[in-house]
């Protein structure tokens, strides 16, 4: 069977999945408004609504296993509320408390690191916070795992509420495209 990989950067407002079912069908935009998707395509791991950026999609489960496995880097650029400390990169670094499930989950030790806004990234153009509301900063973490709303929870944990979220990167696939863009490609194992 031939299988088939899509890069996609998926825009804001939009849910990682195909189909929605119950009352608000209607008001979700979903993957399958940006592309025609071959039937059986699946998203590997999830962005939430209001995140944004490297998506990748696959007819093949082996594959969706194998990248959601803690094999490969998941970076993401967040924009948080005010200046983010070095004290809270550390914390990051180390590993924060956060919920998962009902239960305290303790995230695993992680790269994190202050950066300057991602002006390089092809990112749609989203009206900046009004600086009367609050300063706010850019952080760079990337992790291996990937719990629900995990990187959220992490800067919340720490004081720095996320603002915004963009996924630039998974194992050796960057974001490179624009938003709403989806590419085919022959493999994402080996890209």
């Amino acid at each position: 069977m031939h299988h088939h990989h899509f890069i996609l950067h998926k825009p804001h407002g939009y849910l990682s999945q195909f189909v929605v079912n119950g009352k608000q069908k209607k008001r979700n935009k979903l993957l399958g408004e940006l592309y025609e998707f071959p039937e059986g395509t699946m998203a590997i791991g999830r962005l939430d609504r209001d995140s944004e950026g490297l998506l990748l999609l696959t007819t093949d489960g082996k594959v969706s296993y194998e990248v959601l496995s803690n094999k490969f880097e998941k970076e993401y650029y967040v924009q948080v509320d005010g200046i983010i400390t070095q004290e809270a990169i550390e914390q990051l670094q180390k590993g924060v408390e956060i919920g998962f499930e009902g239960k305290k989950y303790f995230t695993q030790p992680c790269k994190a690191s202050l950066i300057n806004s991602p002006t390089q990234l092809p990112l749609e153009n989203r009206k900046e916070r009004d600086l009367r509301h609050g300063s706010i900063s850019w952080a760079s973490i990337t992790l291996t795992e990937g719990k629900y709303r995990q990187v959220r929870k992490m800067t919340t944990a720490v004081g720095f509420p996320t603002l915004r979220l963009i996924r630039v990167r998974i194992g050796n696939i960057h974001l490179d495209i624009s938003s709403g863009e989806v590419v085919e490609v022959e493999d994402l194992l080996y890209l």
